[in-house]
C-alpha cells in the first residue's frame, strides 16, 4: 500500500498569516506546499491537500478533513515571525509531543533544511494548535524561516526549489520510501512551470470544490472515513531539540489555536454551528434557507459584517458537530464548522 501524506498550506483566504512589507505568509505557504506535493507524487506518494487555492479553511476543519482521509503523516507548512523584524533566523518545527513519531519527521525536516542554508532552531512542543492536537496521525507544523527576516526571505526565494526538495526528501526518508528523491534538484532540468493544476494526482480524493455561495469562502471536501492512526516505526534518531524560547515559538500561529481546547482551559463552554453558505446578497441566503426547509433542515441567517451566513445546529461537542456535518455533506451541501456563529 502506497504511503499517504496530507499537506496543509497554513492560513489562507482572509487569514493572511504573518505579513511583512506586503508579503503574505499564506502565499508562501501555498506555493511551497504545492511544490512539495508534486515532488512527493512523482515519487509514488499519495498526496492530499487541505487547500489548493487562496481560501480559508479553519484549523479544526483541516484536522477533521485529515482524519476522514487517513494518512501516515500530516505536514503543515508555515513561515515564522518575530515581534521585531530581522531579529531571528532559521527553521523551527512544532509537534504535539516529543515522543510522537511526528518529532522524528520534524528532526529530519530541520536537518534537511539546515543543509539548504537555514539555521536549525530545533523542535518545540505545542499542545494548543488544532492541526497538531486534533489529527489522528503524526503531525508536524514546519516554520520555514522568518517572513520578517530579510535574509530568510532571500534564502526562501533564491533556493525555493531546493527547499521543496529538502522537505520532500525528509518525508520520504522518514517513510522509508526512498533515500534519494527521484529527479534530484537541478536548475537546468527543473522549473516551477507545469506545477499543480488542481488534480491531486496519485489517488487523491480531494474534490477542490471550495466555492460556497457568492464569496467563495466556504470549503467542501469529500472522502470515506478510514479511522487510520498510522504510527510508523521509524528508527532514525532526530537531531532537533525541544526549545521553549517564546520569542520565536510560533507566535504568529494564534489563528491556528484549537478553540475548543483553549475555551475548555478557561472553563467556558464553546457552542458550534454548521455553516452552509456565506453570501453577499440576502436573497441568495434566503434561497438556501428554502432549500434546507424542503429537506427538513432547520437553519438561520446571521449577519456577519457585509455578508450573510446560513447556519444550522447548536452543538456543545465538536465531535457531534462533525458527525452532523458529514451527514449534510453526504446530502451534497458544502459545510464548515464555526464557533458561536463566527469563523
Amino acid at each position: 500500500m502506497a504511503s499517504r501524506i496530507i499537506l496543509d498550506a497554513g492560513h489562507g483566504g482572509y487569514d493572511n498569516g504573518a505579513v511583512y512589507f506586503g508579503r503574505m505568509e499564506k502565499y508562501d505557504n501555498l506555493d511551497l506546499t504545492l511544490e512539495i506535493g508534486e515532488i512527493l507524487t512523482n515519487n509514488g506518494v499519495d498526496v492530499l491537500y487541505t487547500r489548493v487555492d487562496d481560501v480559508y479553511v479553519s484549523p479544526l476543519e483541516r484536522a477533521y478533513m485529515a482524519n476522514l482521509e487517513g494518512a501516515d503523516y500530516f505536514v503543515s507548512i508555515h513561515r515564522n515571525a518575530s515581534p521585531t523584524p530581522n531579529t531571528y533566523s532559521g527553521v523551527q518545527s512544532l509537534v504535539f509531543a516529543m515522543d510522537d513519531p511526528g518529532a522524528v519527521l520534524a528532526a529530519n525536516i530541520n536537518q534537511e533544511l539546515e543543509e539548504v542554508g537555514f539555521s536549525d532552531l530545533g523542535i518545540t512542543v505545542r499542545t494548543d494548535l488544532a492541526v497538531l492536537r486534533r489529527t489522528n496521525m503524526p503531525a508536524v507544523l514546519v516554520e520555514v524561516g522568518f517572513i520578517n527576516t530579510d535574509s530568510d526571505n532571500t534564502l526562501f526565494d533564491e533556493r525555493f526549489d531546493e527547499i521543496a526538495y529538502a522537505i520532500a526528501a525528509a518525508i520520504l526518508d522518514t517513510l522509508g520510501e526512498n533515500t534519494e528523491v527521484d529527479g534530484e534538484y537541478s536548475e537546468e532540468d527543473y522549473s516551477q512551470e507545469g506545477m499543480y493544476n488542481g488534480n491531486t494526482g496519485n489517488g487523491g480524493s480531494q474534490n477542490g470544490n471550495y466555492e460556497n455561495g457568492n464569496t467563495g469562502n466556504g470549503s467542501s471536501q469529500n472522502g470515506s472515513y478510514q479511522n487510520e492512526e498510522n504510527q510508523n516505526g521509524n528508527t532514525r534518531s532526530g537531531r532537533g531539540q525541544e526549545r521553549n524560547n517564546q520569542d520565536y515559538n510560533g507566535m504568529n500561529e494564534e489563528s491556528e489555536t484549537d478553540t475548543e481546547y483553549r475555551e475548555g482551559e478557561n472553563g467556558e463552554q464553546a457552542i458550534y454551528h454548521i455553516q452552509l453558505g456565506l453570501f453577499n446578497d440576502i436573497n441568495n441566503a434566503n434561497n438556501l434557507i428554502r432549500n434546507l426547509m424542503e429537506n427538513d433542515i432547520p437553519a438561520d441567517i446571521i449577519r456577519q459584517g457585509e455578508v450573510y451566513a446560513v447556519i444550522t445546529g447548536r452543538f456543545n461537542d465538536l465531535d457531534e458537530a462533525a458527525r452532523e456535518e458529514e451527514v449534510l455533506r453526504q446530502m451534497g451541501y458544502s459545510t464548515l464548522i464555526v464557533r458561536d456563529g463566527r469563523r
